[in-house]
């Protein structure tokens, strides 16, 4: 056991962890040259495409140092904020986390937030200066940044390259100089710790776990203890570019079991493996359940797909611990589901997912988040996810809506513009710090609801992309928000609803008639658009009807026999709107969602 390492690697998006990785892959020989490939652990094709990770992997490397075999266990996880649930489960695992941050760019939001959770789960960090090989690298500056932020000494900062492979014997020895082993009786019953399962479609679900105490042997009878199940151990081994099938894992040692369980709910990540002869006594404190913070209903495009969509989803759910959904109907758009997410990027990769990997095309409403209504009588609350749930407003109270506590690093250049920017949204700010002379932290309290929409894009505008945004959750606030409908030929699309602010709902309603207007095509009648707050229209377009000119065959004569021809067309168009349904085409669903 005094032979095992276990560590992860932590940084902001885009600071060179996947590629660091693959030097430490090919410095240990655990991947042969014809093997290798750039992000040898992303194993998506989105992450290929996109250059980023959204999984964390968990990889097992041998490596011999002074005559000595190491075992080390590494996990490669995301940088993006939308996934520092998968962060947070990878770091339960580990004793000792890899601290990359690039010289070109130093320290940014997401560095800061996972060092955080790092440091709150006791583990020793090793700094790591990335990327020296750049033109643009600051090594002195980015260093002092470093040591400012950890507190340890200038010497212990290992400047490395992952493209280079510079530095990397440096980072191994450290690893096994620093980090230390893992601790556990290897006589205890067992007791291990699921932090990540995987769907295969052949075998079922795969759990990856740590085992703490003990050790698990291949055809014992384990049990699960959230759930209270049972199961063989049909097959169990450690992860190597492939799962490598042992006899055992023991104590200190990541592992994966395969019981041919077949339903995602019956693997919760943060349960505890121990074995059913000789139980452990208590199981590990694991992990929360994951909050969504982004609501959004997922319809099929054709109602018949309906069953399909809902496999599809429980499928991806294996894959993806962080997705939530329930079944929900609109009368738009059919059955469907109503999903929480952990971002918009999460959104964005579920809805991509779903389209490459299960085929499904699907139409997502306005995303929202959970707000809390309090109605007068006996003050009940009712929790809204979907603004159609919203209690009638003579009955309600008042409403709060969920508050974040978000951080933006910039350069000083930038404060203004974002300071601007954050006001609009209804931001307070509550700090400013200077990290460094041109590096600034910004502190603000603002509303979940505005950070939902395009808060990042627009944040990334108008700071050229230098800005870093980070956020977590506070508490919920009271609020004067209220339910803004959109109406299309006097009917109300439920799907286009959305809950704002009163003193946005004026603007976002007429942007919304607007875009509509372009969107949505002619008719042979005329098309009122309109935005209300319960009875109150407070925006209105009006979208002409195509008519054919009646009147072309009167050469001369009277305007009252001109009169006569309009008067009757003009009945006709009258009794067609009565009649006439509004189809409205997919991309209104969407370009609402990136409506400035």
């Amino acid at each position: 056991m005094k032979n095992i390492r276990n560590f992860c690697i932590i940084a902001h998006i885009d600071h060179g962890k996947s590629t660091l990785a693959d030097r430490l892959l090919q410095t240990t020989n655990t991947i042969s040259e014809r093997e290798m490939k750039d992000q040898a652990l992303d194993d998506m094709d989105l992450e290929r495409e996109r250059g980023i990770t959204i999984k964390s992997h968990a990889i097992q490397m041998d490596y011999v140092q002074d005559d000595e075999q190491y075992v080390l266990n590494l996990i490669d996880t995301p940088g993006h904020v939308d996934f520092s649930y998968e962060v947070s489960r990878s770091i339960a695992a580990c004793e000792g986390a890899l601290l990359i941050v690039d010289a070109s760019q130093g320290i940014q939001a997401q560095t800061i937030s996972n060092l955080y959770l790092a440091i709150e789960n006791d583990l020793e960090i090793i700094p790591i200066l990335n990327k020296m090989d750049l033109p643009g690298a600051m090594p002195e500056e980015v260093t002092d940044q470093i040591v400012d932020l950890i507190g340890c000494d200038p010497s212990e900062v290992i400047p490395a390259s992952g493209k280079t492979g510079l530095g990397v014997d440096k980072i191994l020895e450290a690893i096994i100089a620093r980090i230390p082993a893992p601790e556990g009786d290897p006589e205890a019953p067992l007791q291990a710790m699921i932090f990540d399962s995987v769907f295969n479609p052949f075998r079922g679900i795969i759990a990856y776990y740590r085992v703490l105490n003990g050790a698990i042997k291949k055809g014992d009878r384990v049990k699960f203890v959230n759930t209270g199940k049972e199961y063989d151990a049909d097959e169990i081994g450690v992860l190597k570019m492939d799962l490598a099938p042992k006899k055992a894992v023991n104590t200190g040692d990541v592992g994966y079991i395969i019981s041919g369980i077949k339903k995602a709910n019956e693997v919760k990540v943060g349960d505890t493996i121990t074995t059913v002869e000789n139980p452990c006594l208590n199981a590990v404190k694991g992990f929360e359940d994951v909050k969504p913070m982004v609501f959004a209903g997922i319809y099929p495009v054709d109602t018949e797909d309906y069953e399909e969509l809902r496999y599809s989803m429980e499928k991806l759910q294996l894959n993806d611990a962080s997705l939530v959904f329930e079944p929900e109907s609109s009368a738009a758009l059919g059955f469907g589901f109503r999903c929480g997410f952990l971002g918009m990027l999460h959104m964005e990769i579920i809805q991509e997912r779903l389209e490459r990997e299960f085929d499904m095309t699907v139409i997502t409403t306005v995303p929202n988040v959970s707000y809390k209504a309090y109605l007068k009588k006996d003050e009940e609350l009712v929790i809204v996810n979907n603004p159609s749930d919203l209690p009638d407003p003579a009955k309600m109270d008042y409403i709060e809506e969920p508050y974040i506590k978000a951080s933006v690093i910039t350069k000083s250049d930038y404060v203004g513009a974002i300071m601007t920017l954050c006001i609009e949204k209804r931001g307070e700010m509550t700090n400013q710090v200077y990290l460094t002379q041109d590096r600034v932290e910004l502190s603000f309290d603002m509303p979940m609801s505005e950070v939902v929409f395009d808060f990042y894009d627009r944040l990334k505008t108008i700071s050229k992309g230098y800005a870093s945004f980070d956020y977590y959750p506070t508490d919920y606030r009271r609020s004067d928000l209220i339910k803004l409908d959109i109406l299309l030929n006097s009917e109300q699309v439920d799907a286009l609803s959305a809950l704002v602010h009163r003193s946005n709902a004026f603007t976002l309603g007429k942007k919304i008639c607007l875009k509509l207007k372009e969107l949505i095509p002619r008719q042979q009648f005329e098309i009122p658009i309109q935005a209300a707050i319960g009875a109150k229209i407070v925006a209105r377009e009006t979208i002409k009807a195509l008519r054919k000119d009646v009147t072309a065959k009167c050469y001369g004569g009277d305007i009252s026999r001109k009169r006569k021809l309009l008067e009757k067309q003009k009945a006709g168009k009258k009794r067609m709107r009565q009649v006439g349904r509004v189809e409205v085409p997919q991309e209104a669903f969407l370009a609402v969602l990136k409506l400035d």
